[in-house]
């Protein structure tokens, strides 16, 4: 499925969320069950199997890794947790070494100090997702195999921003 063609609008890691959500919510209540009831079974199942497409690819395009991931797979680029070996083996160990200092801090109970290492995090998650925008805008189909990389690491910022959620909660209780 191409997400993009679903919602009609062009592919593009940039996408402007607030009117997709709109154009969403235009087609979910033009595809909505409850406007078929004197239709077809026929009519009815087609409409219904085109809503949950219309579901998926918003789910899709509103999150920018699986956004990415699209592009990707558009493209004719492995995906998913097949591109994790795309990260650097440096990215890599930097992150593993941000990991154990999570863990001491967290075995710590320094809160301020796991906030500060998520607000690091989540400034570098952010510079990835502009990068990858400015790539995938200039992105020819060669160039699409090395934003792979680049998303892999969102991939990693975020399982840390959410590790990050996880302490806070039980620190916070």
């Amino acid at each position: 499925m191409d997400p993009f063609a679903t919602l009609g609008i062009p592919r593009s890691y940039a996408v402007d969320l607030p009117a997709l959500e709109k154009t969403h919510r235009e087609l979910s209540r033009a595809l909505h069950p409850d406007r078929y009831v004197d239709a077809g079974a026929s009519e009815r199942r087609a409409a219904l199997g085109k809503a949950v497409e219309v579901n998926e690819a918003w789910r899709i395009v509103r999150d920018p890794i699986r956004r990415a991931d699209a592009l990707l797979a558009l493209g004719g680029v492995p995906t998913g947790e097949e591109a994790r070996s795309t990260a650097s083996p440096e990215f890599l160990m930097e992150m593993l070494e941000q990991r154990e200092a999570l863990a001491e801090a967290k075995q710590a109970r320094d809160l301020p100090a796991v906030r500060r290492m998520a607000a690091a995090v989540e400034a570098r998650s952010a510079e990835t997702e502009r990068a990858l925008g400015e790539g995938f805008a200039r992105a020819g189909a060669a160039d699409l195999a090395a934003l792979a990389g680049k998303v892999a690491e969102l991939r990693f910022y975020r399982r840390f921003l959410d590790e990050v959620s996880a302490i806070e909660d039980e620190l916070a209780a």
